[in-house]
């Protein structure tokens, strides 16, 4: 089984703080070369350049068989297309043919269609690298992730004895993309049809980003789960912004054709927004600004059901996530107050885990995990 590498460093590669994340990003999971994302960093003045830049990037890959940092270098180059845009499926095929048929050609794990909805949900099963596993663990991502993405992460705990099943609930990745299936709270639905299929008990649920809320929701209505960690959560969406942006979107949203109007001259003004706003409707399928919005909105605390969560917890939280402000990790865990147990952990800088996700040292917080699922299961 392949093993790949975690980098330990947080690095300053652009001004602007969302394009560096995604540098670090795809670095700091094993997939990307230093040298390389440094070289994107200097060339990439905005987002007008990013596809350009990251789709140069892999296409050197590819002539120098590289084959994981040229899927990687595609994924990262479709991140922040437009939806409009037809590069957009262009560069998600891209990286699916190479991830599949070039970078993990031959590696041990089964590909898996599980009957959802009337569709499919894509699911990998990653078996463990011992005769006798020690357990299993369910991953899934957040918002837009790619079930692929996460590849690294589970074969870091398949090679430590457990049995790990990765999938992509609706509004992420081929379940969106090949199936039709936008992004929904109900979070259960999409767990229990993965625990039936591969008929799971006992198992420890990893929700990344915000999958963190995610694993909440499915917890509060799925015994089998009987561990979950979540990282990087956001445990209600409305409360993110600064108060004053607070009560300016509940007003907003009593009024939808003017805050439709306000969402179009955001985006006409500003890539960034253009992009952002682009993307929630693409992943909720709602073909307005507002509608896509009341799509987010639904994930708040009321409906992620924390007083339901019986199980043990783990949360990790970067100090300095600049997504997600570190207010939603004390009220995640006040919320837990029927929980068996609750473990929570920040990450500063001085590990280089401060930021969304333990970006700039995965193998610290995969450590973490596995070390409390151990001492977990033993109790």
């Amino acid at each position: 089984m392949m093993t790949l590498d975690f980098p330990v460093g947080y690095h300053a590669l652009h001004r602007t703080k969302i394009i560096e994340y995604q540098l670090n990003r795809w670095h700091s999971l094993g997939y990307a070369r230093l040298e390389d994302i440094q070289e994107a960093g200097r060339q990439i003045r905005d987002f007008n350049d990013w596809k350009r830049v990251m789709t140069l990037l892999a296409e050197t890959a590819v002539s120098e068989r590289r084959w994981v940092n040229a899927a990687f270098y595609f994924r990262a180059a479709e991140f922040f297309v437009l939806p409009s845009d037809s590069d957009k499926g262009i560069l998600y095929d891209r990286f699916s043919d190479l991830f599949y048929n070039k970078a993990f050609a031959g590696e041990p794990f089964e590909r898996h269609q599980v009957p959802y909805g009337g569709t499919f949900l894509p699911a990998l099963h990653i078996p463990a690298a011992r005769r006798s596993a020690k357990g299993s663990i369910v991953i899934h991502g957040g918002f837009d992730s790619f079930i692929e993405e996460w590849y690294s992460c589970a074969t870091f705990f398949a090679t430590n004895g457990y049995d790990v099943v990765m999938f992509e609930g609706p509004g992420q990745g081929a379940a969106l993309k090949k199936h039709g299936l936008p992004l929904t709270h109900e979070w259960e639905k999409p767990v229990k049809a993965v625990l039936d299929y591969f008929r799971l008990d006992n198992v420890t649920l990893l929700g990344i980003s915000m999958g963190g809320w995610m694993c909440f929701r499915a917890a509060a209505f799925e015994p089998r789960i009987t561990r979950v960690i979540a990282s990087s959560i956001a445990f209600d969406y409305m409360q993110i912004p600064p108060l004053p942006i607070q009560f300016l979107a509940r007003i907003l949203l009593r009024f939808p054709r003017l805050m439709d109007r306000v969402a179009v001259l955001k985006m006409k003004a500003d890539y960034q927004e253009r992009w952002g706003i682009s993307n929630l409707m693409y992943i909720t399928k709602n073909p307005s600004p507002t509608g896509a919005s009341e799509v987010l909105l639904r994930f708040n605390g009321s409906n992620q059901h924390p007083e339901l969560v019986n199980q043990d917890v783990l949360i990790l939280t970067g100090a300095e996530d600049h997504f997600i402000p570190l207010k939603m990790h004390y009220l995640q865990v006040d919320a837990l107050e029927n929980a068996r147990s609750v473990t929570a952990r920040i990450f500063t800088r001085e590990t280089q885990a401060q930021n969304h996700c333990q970006i700039g040292n995965i193998g610290l917080a995969l450590g973490v995990m596995l070390d409390w699922i151990e001492k977990k299961s033993q109790e």
